[in-house]
């Protein structure tokens, strides 16, 4: 469970309680929706997608399309953003790589994320298992692209080659904020131990892209974040997703402010003109969100 925070006095402006209209969305609904979530629930498999609250679940489960959650739905880390549950986590179950490949398969996906927990508690940090799903899907469905979205197994780099030897077609692995906030936000995370494992994987991962993410609204100036930017862009990053931070309950950090949708353009304007082959921008982005539109137009390295 994510640590205590105090909560804003009534009215700091600081502090904002309304969500602006542009991030009001509709409850999760429609045929493909229910279906994803029965077949979910009879395979016994977890998705990052209601675990961690997303926002844009309704549309992209009434696509068909969603992130796979593998390593348990319990993580041994506290991040200060996370919805995710921590905790004490069961143990492994090794036949989730089949249970997610055959997912994939019923539902027909041409692309796939898979995300896991972060589990301190195990050697390899999960990175095996995360190979092993990647074969998986592989091997029952060889068209579909597979992107992964990893923890930083603690700055392990054979943990980040066993996962880049499965050949994922995206490595993502998100700083999430600026480095300044990281004692209160990820207080078990290190911006450098991050940086270094994106670099890692842009050297390694030879045709691999190299994908990270930010949230906005924790508390970061301007400044930081195009610094953030700069270093991922020179850590060797092809893909960055920045979105809005959305307060999961009272426990969680507080929410300093909304970014409007202009502003998150101007951010993605100026992430282009670093490089970058692609930027999703914008209040509701996630991880995910989009990304089987992300590969075409964007080049390795």
């Amino acid at each position: 469970m994510a640590r205590n925070f105090q909560d804003a006095p009534s009215g700091d402006p600081r502090y904002p309680e309304r969500k602006p209209d542009w991030l009001k969305v509709r409850l999760p609904s429609g045929k493909n929706y229910v279906q994803l979530r029965d077949l979910m629930r009879s395979k016994g498999l977890h998705t990052v997608c209601e675990e961690a609250r997303c926002p844009n679940i309704a549309e992209c489960w009434s696509n068909s399309t969603a992130t796979f959650m593998i390593l348990g739905d319990t993580c041994t880390r506290s991040c200060a953003f996370c919805a995710v549950t921590t905790g004490r986590p069961l143990a492994v179950d090794p036949f989730e790589p089949g249970k997610v490949a055959r997912a994939v398969k019923q539902m027909g996906l041409s692309h796939v994320v898979v995300t896991s927990v972060d589990r301190d508690d195990l050697p390899d940090g999960g990175s095996t298992l995360f190979a092993q799903t990647i074969r998986a899907i592989r091997d029952v469905n060889p068209s579909a692209r597979v992107e992964v979205l990893i923890p930083d197994f603690k700055g392990d780099a054979a943990a980040l080659a066993t996962v880049l030897e499965a050949r994922p077609h995206i490595l993502n692995h998100n700083v999430e904020t600026v480095p300044r906030l990281y004692p209160s936000v990820r207080p078990q995370a290190k911006y450098p131990r991050s940086l270094e494992l994106l670099r890692r994987a842009r050297a390694l991962g030879q045709g691999v892209l190299v994908k990270s993410g930010m949230m906005l609204g924790l508390g970061e100036e301007h400044e930081e974040i195009i610094a953030t930017l700069a270093d991922l862009r020179s850590a060797g990053t092809d893909i960055v997703t920045i979105g809005q931070y959305l307060r999961p309950s009272r426990r969680h950090h507080p929410l300093v402010r909304y970014y409007s949708p202009e502003e998150f353009a101007e951010y993605r304007r100026l992430a282009m003109a670093m490089g970058f082959g692609h930027v999703e921008s914008g209040p509701l982005v996630r991880s995910s969100y989009h990304a089987h539109a992300q590969v075409p137009a964007t080049t390795p390295g």
